[in-house]
């Protein structure tokens, strides 16, 4: 792996150097318009965010829960489109070069793109990896090998119905780290047991050395810290998503959403130190 996906590789090793656990947040390129979006995510990582997951906003996003589907619409309503999300992601690069952007979307709009457009355009921006929702690994000729082939890092989502002969066609061709869905159905929903999700990540541990972050359903402090003491990341999403939804309700100003949104990061990351477990 080569070039700007090492940060992925760098940051887990750097983690685990510390001991904890990796925060990884998600938020909607362009939720709720382009300058906030950018003011959020130039933010994140001093915030606490270790690993940042940038949605490319879909008109029809069905793996998601209705906050981040309502995310894309307000981003696609003020006008929000592929290259400008790949914009937003080199203007954060000019203030932070250590911490790893991963974009995560559906297919259709990179199709639209231009395959081998979009992964030059991504590595150009400061992209470290993709998680492409609606490509299976029977689709790897797709966009998957020419991903890995560009030094992208691809990342694949497990789920609980995963069983030991899918998790090795999963397992095949991801890179960067394995995205564990804790719960079978649509994002931000409910939570899984941690009995359920530590089963779930001995089996897919006794076929890859890649670190496993664990999301959906993921809101609280309290649930990152039980996560952070058997995984190697929490992600959260659809509770960053409900800040700014709250926000929007209230008509608080772009600096206040922005505020309450950092301030909202920095306490889940809190639940990531080893002394609190």
């Amino acid at each position: 792996m080569s070039g700007s996906s090492q940060r992925l590789e760098k940051r887990f090793a750097k983690l685990k150097s510390e001991g904890r656990a990796g925060l990884i947040t998600f938020t909607t390129a362009g939720d709720p318009d382009a300058d906030t979006a950018q003011k959020i995510l130039n933010g994140l990582s001093a915030a606490g965010a270790d690993i940042i997951e940038l949605g490319m906003p879909f008109s029809d996003p069905m793996a998601d829960g209705p906050a981040i589907q309502l995310a894309g619409l307000r981003a696609l309503k003020n006008g929000m489109t592929l290259s400008k999300t790949l914009d937003m992601v080199t203007q954060f690069r000019q203030l932070d070069e250590q911490t790893p952007i991963v974009l995560m979307g559906y297919y259709n709009p990179i199709h639209y793109y231009g395959n081998q457009r979009f992964l030059d355009d991504a590595i150009g921006a400061g992209v470290d990896g993709l998680i492409i929702v609606d490509l299976p690994p029977e689709e790897d000729d797709e966009l998957c090998h020419p991903c890995l082939t560009a030094g992208l890092n691809w990342i694949r989502l497990t789920t609980p119905t995963s069983d030991q002969k899918r998790l090795a066609i999963i397992l095949k061709n991801s890179s960067g780290f394995i995205y564990h869905v804790s719960i079978a159905g649509i994002t931000g929903t409910r939570s899984a047991q941690q009995s359920e999700v530590n089963t779930a990540l001995n089996r897919i541990r006794s076929q890859t050395s890649l670190p496993i972050a664990v999301g959906f359903g993921i809101k609280t402090k309290q649930q990152v810290r039980e996560i952070s003491s058997i995984a190697d990341a929490a992600v959260v999403g659809s509770a960053l998503i409900d800040v700014i939804a709250k926000g929007l309700e209230q008509n608080l100003q772009s600096d206040q959403i922005v505020n309450n949104l950092h301030e909202f990061v920095t306490e889940l990351a809190s639940g990531t130190n080893p002394e609190t477990y």
